[in-house]
């Protein structure tokens, strides 16, 4: 799929870890929730999206994945922790987001270990190895 010239690229599994931070960061709004809920799911939303486009962008990234998924149980874990479980739709928000981006952490890290792997196509076009370091 071609937009303007660029080349979407990325796996689907990073998308739908961008919409799901996406959803989660502006999902205050529509609970209407208000200090410590509405920054806990705020800013679980905005890293889980930082740790999306990094995948996104460097599909090697191991560790982009093990956050994503370490954000994703954290997010399911949030209502109990910050104490907002009275809220339902809030409660209810957190925790199909926090499985939704825990999943999609766990799914993509066996791909991205292959990636890590395989090393960088733009590396080994120049005659460089997966870590940078020229071949003989």
């Amino acid at each position: 799929m071609k937009i303007r010239g660029m080349r979407i690229t990325g796996r689907w599994e990073d998308w739908v870890a961008v919409v799901a931070g996406v959803a989660a960061a502006t999902s205050w709004v529509w609970h209407g929730m208000v200090g410590a809920p509405m920054l806990a799911l705020y800013l679980t939303g905005l890293l889980t999206v930082l740790a999306a486009v990094m995948s996104i962008t460097r599909p090697g990234l191991i560790a982009s994945e093990a956050i994503m998924a370490v954000l994703g149980v954290f997010m399911f874990l949030t209502p109990w922790l910050v104490g907002f479980t009275d809220v339902t739709a809030g409660a209810w928000t957190a925790w199909i987001l926090g499985f939704v981006i825990a999943a999609v952490g766990v799914v993509d890290l066996p791909m991205a270990n292959t990636a890590h792997h395989r090393g960088s196509p733009t590396h080994l076009a120049r005659g460089a190895g997966a870590h940078g370091t020229a071949r003989t």
